[in-house]
């Protein structure tokens, strides 16, 4: 999916959906979560406590252009708002399920770039809750392949008794404040990290599923997990956020790590997950990062993610959905309706495989006044599209399902 950027005005903030500014500038805006999180990183608040920083707000202006895709950040609790929904029917709340049979497309590389120089190739690292090792992949694995490095060649695993979301599963993406789970969906994405246990109980409880959301190709030094990164695999930071750097997505400690990631989900009880920053390739990441490295780490991370039994979905990338398509059970966009990029997520549809859409129209009465043009075209090319506030904080919500 593209980048989404909004800039702000007196160099405070600079946020990416996928936080690849530099990929691609669009009409700038500053979304009160990307400066709140930047006070978090600044001042060293926790996450709840953004609510008392309004005088961090700053007025945004600019404009420009890009290619590059999406991503987003949370905190999560427990709370209660306002859902608006613009269809004529409740949406359903059992499980749905897809085939997703279709021949791979040939791949949009060339060649694979050398391996990365490193003080350390043989890095592992611990899962941060539970007892799960991160080692231990395979004890943790479902699927019929044995744990494996990224490599570009590697066949998708497709079989598995995972969670596979339909082409109409509804749901809801809340990334901070207190998480409002009363919204009649199937499926909500929240942050791995960030999401307390009760949280993701009180969703199962009331018979949702629960995606888990974790940056994939970054890094964030607030993170549990940061130390087990090794330096070499540490690249230029994400323009806007202090403490997040690019990943080196070609180095061991990288994989360690996100196998620990993966076993945090499986032992959080997360049905799936939302790794995000899927698209390096492209971005000024520090690196020689090849389409070919970014298509065999995309694709060991789904791989990774169905051996645990975990749904996964592919964040953007939409220059990589051919070929990425076979390997992932959803696509999760940001804004492709306001880009007219809708287009690059045929092949999920096609698939039967759902794209979860949203769109940041400014506020609920914005988003009141798009429905009767938006929710039709959403409708017409089968996307599960709903408007958010930027701020993801739950306070409202307007579906098109």
């Amino acid at each position: 999916m593209a980048v989404d950027s909004w800039g702000c005005c007196a160099g405070t903030v600079l946020h990416a959906s996928s936080r690849a500014a530099a990929a691609r500038a669009r009409t700038s805006r500053c979304p009160p979560w990307a400066w709140a999180r930047a006070a978090h990183k600044l001042i060293g608040v926790s996450r709840p406590g953004l609510a008392l920083l309004p005088s961090f707000i700053l007025a945004c202006a600019g404009s420009g252009e890009s290619t590059s895709r999406d991503g987003s950040e949370s905190a999560a609790t427990i709370g209660s708002a306002t859902d608006t929904d613009a269809a004529t029917g409740d949406s359903p709340t059992s499980d749905a399920t897809s085939d997703a049979t279709t021949a791979i497309t040939s791949d949009p590389t060339t060649a694979i770039t050398s391996d990365p120089t490193t003080n350390n190739t043989s890095a592992t690292s611990e899962a941060t809750t539970g007892s799960t090792s991160a080692a231990a992949t395979s004890d943790a694995t479902t699927g019929e392949l044995p744990d494996a490095d990224p490599d570009p060649d590697a066949p998708p695993v497709t079989e598995g008794d995972w969670w596979r979301p339909g082409i109409t599963t509804t749901w809801q993406l809340q990334l901070t404040g207190d998480i409002v789970t009363d919204i009649a969906v199937d499926v909500y994405d929240i942050d791995l990290f960030d999401a307390p246990q009760a949280t993701i109980d009180a969703l199962h409880g009331a018979g949702r599923k629960v995606l888990c959301y974790f940056s994939a190709g970054s890094g964030e030094d607030w993170r549990p997990d940061y130390d087990d990164l090794d330096p070499a695999a540490l690249g230029q930071p994400l323009d806007g956020w202090p403490g997040e750097v690019w990943l080196d997505v070609r180095h061991p400690s990288v994989w360690a790590v996100m196998r620990g990631r993966l076993d945090r989900a499986v032992a959080a009880g997360c049905d799936g997950v939302d790794p995000d920053n899927m698209d390096g390739w492209l971005q000024d990441s520090g690196f020689p990062l090849a389409a070919a490295d970014q298509l065999a780490y995309n694709r060991w991370i789904a791989n990774q993610a169905h051996l645990r039994g975990l749904t996964v979905g592919l964040k953007n990338s939409g220059d990589q959905v051919p070929a990425l398509v076979d390997y992932f059970d959803f696509d999760l966009n940001e804004q492709c309706h306001e880009y007219d990029e809708c287009d690059q997520l045929a092949p999920f549809t096609l698939q039967a495989k759902p794209v979860f859409n949203v769109e940041y129209p400014g506020g609920q009465a914005e988003a009141d006044a798009l429905v009767g043009s938006l929710c039709p075209q959403a409708a017409g090319e089968q996307l599960r599209t709903i408007m958010l506030p930027y701020e993801l904080d739950g306070s409202w919500r307007v579906a098109c399902d």
